[in-house]
């Protein structure tokens, strides 16, 4: 294909990825608004995105594993339908619950969306060539992230906050017909397929008991406790009977036999930390520039532009360095880097931080995820089977997505229990009158609305946020070293010129172990003529 063909195949996947990130994005500055509207508490707030990042965590390897055995034009359209019916439904919500129930509608689609879109790209763009192309992924990626805010936040401060669910509609119209009609994939062989239901089951209902556990524990029962142990044990069991199901079924959803591949385990690895990184600084970031600074929806969303900036111009300017040079090693640990800086900066984060001193920090960690997040799952489609690139792909957005999900739980979950105590200490140093209002105000566990706040307790809001905030950063830290570690270990394997259908047509394939290619390796499951010998490179 040449770079024009690639550009209008690609539209529809990009302005379908611009539509998810967006509808994800535009409540983000809101949230804190949207929530105490509700009269939601912090667990609430929590819940509200880690509801829609478990969906998108569970699902993931389903659409992943799909994507291999069924057609992927289709099954990514379908994702952005689901997808933006959460998103309309929510706009609906009337409190948390309904609020959190649409919001993993809307998560069920975004894992379709994360995986396919990255699987599809792999079908047309060769490794070598992808950097660049990953580049745009990343450039609509951080429009979408920077663009959300900004304009949820006018949309919030105009018309209120329900429209932010609803504006995303007419351009998934949009993205639908140019799916349809620009996005052009050979027809995939129909063959008797076996879904791996019970696999589905075990590994869903594993993850979510883990996830329930780190959300409600420290909270609804202690850490050491019955109803803990419970879920600990029940998740051990679930996920322990889903490795052996996934051994012995025709068609398992996470062929057990990928982590064969040092590059798969390393990756997926250092996955974890990415996601922590991406999902965990928009949750918190937005409330500590609201409950901290006393910032504006719209302002909170100009506020975290460095953060997006950073993202947007690293994965660009190096993408299509990885293109040019083919060389993605140190590009990749020095990504890993920063990350780390990053996370060590914003853990110093206090009420009166200087703004200048954020967004220089903001800017770093943003750098170094746009560094390192599209080339992860870029490494391991240059090192995987044919047959395995979706369920590949889609494995390695699973544990990044898995990594979000669990860190916001935690920190989520952290820095409900700070503020709480912060809030305590700092009342009462205050007069009676201003302690009686604050048991009044704050007393219930409900997210304030600053600006409606006596000036007293303005401040011990401010503060008790502004240090919170820091401190669970400082989560990261750890798992940012596991992931410089991670990257460090990564085979350094030159990138393919072949692209998955090319691939798929001419019989090469590479080995699972070694990442080393394979000639005359049947892999056809696609309904394309065959190539001759001479042909092959």
């Amino acid at each position: 294909m040449s770079h024009r063909q690639v550009l209008e195949s690609l539209s529809g996947l990009l302005l379908g990825m611009f539509v998810s990130i967006l509808a994800g994005t535009v409540v983000a500055t809101s949230l804190p608004l949207i929530v105490s509207d509700l009269q939601g508490d912090q667990s609430a707030y929590t819940w509200v995105v880690t509801g829609t990042l478990l969906a998108t965590t569970v699902s993931t390897p389903v659409w992943g594993k799909f994507a291999d055995l069924f057609n992927r034009k289709l099954l990514i359209q379908v994702a952005l339908v689901v997808f933006v019916l959460g998103s309309a439904l929510a706009g609906f919500s009337e409190d948390t619950g309904t609020l959190i129930a649409f919001r993993i509608l809307q998560g069920l689609g975004a894992g379709g969306l994360a995986a396919l879109s990255q699987i599809i790209m792999a079908d047309i763009i060769s490794p070598r060539e992808r950097g660049k192309y990953a580049g745009l992924f990343g450039a609509v990626m951080a429009l979408g992230t920077i663009g959300g805010p900004l304009l949820g936040g006018v949309v919030t401060d105009a018309f209120g906050w329900r429209w932010n669910f609803f504006i995303a509609l007419p351009v998934a119209v949009v993205a639908i017909i140019l799916l349809q009609v620009t996005l052009h994939l050979p027809a995939r062989v129909k063959r008797v397929v076996s879904i791996d239901y019970l696999g589905i089951v075990l590994i869903g209902g594993g993850v979510s008991l883990l996830l329930l556990w780190v959300t409600l524990a420290g909270k609804s029962f202690a850490w050491a406790s019955l109803p803990s142990f419970a879920m600990v044990l029940g998740a051990a069991i679930l996920l322990i009977a889903a490795v052996i199901v996934e051994f012995r079924v025709k068609e398992p959803i996470i062929p057990l036999d990928l982590f064969k591949n040092r590059t798969v385990t390393l990756a997926v690895i250092a996955s974890l930390a990415v996601g922590v990184a991406m999902f965990g600084t928009s949750v918190f970031l937005s409330q500590y520039m609201q409950l901290a600074r006393g910032a504006t929806p719209t302002q909170s969303g100009l506020l975290t532009i460095p953060m997006m900036g950073g993202l947007l111009i690293a994965s660009t300017v190096f993408g299509n360095l990885i293109s040019r040079t083919g060389k993605w090693k140190a590009i990749m640990v020095s990504g890993s880097v920063l990350v780390l800086a990053g996370s060590l900066l914003l853990g110093s984060l206090r009420f009166d931080t200087s703004l200048v001193f954020v967004g220089v920090f903001m800017f770093i960690l943003g750098a170094g995820v746009g560094m390192i997040m599209q080339n992860l799952v870029l490494v391991v489609q240059n090192t995987v089977e044919i047959t395995h690139l979706g369920v590949a792909t889609s494995t390695i957005t699973f544990f990044r997505s898995l990594g979000g999900t669990v860190g916001v739980s935690v920190m989520g979950s952290v820095l409900g229990t700070l503020v709480a105590q912060y809030i305590r200490d700092g009342t009462a140093t205050l007069s009676p009158a201003n302690q009686l209002a604050a048991m009044q105000t704050l007393g219930d566990g409900t997210i304030p609305q600053v600006s409606l706040l006596p000036a007293a307790l303005r401040i011990v809001v401010e503060s008790a946020y502004g240090t919170g905030v820091g401190n669970v950063f400082l989560i990261m830290v750890p798992l940012a070293i596991i992931t410089l570690v991670m990257i460090a270990l990564l085979p350094n394997i030159p990138l393919g010129t072949m692209t998955g259908i090319e691939r798929e047509r001419s019989g090469t394939d590479t080995d699972p172990t070694t990442g080393q290619i394979l000639v005359g390796v049947s892999t056809a499951s696609v309904a394309l003529p065959p190539v001759a010998p001479d042909q092959r490179r």
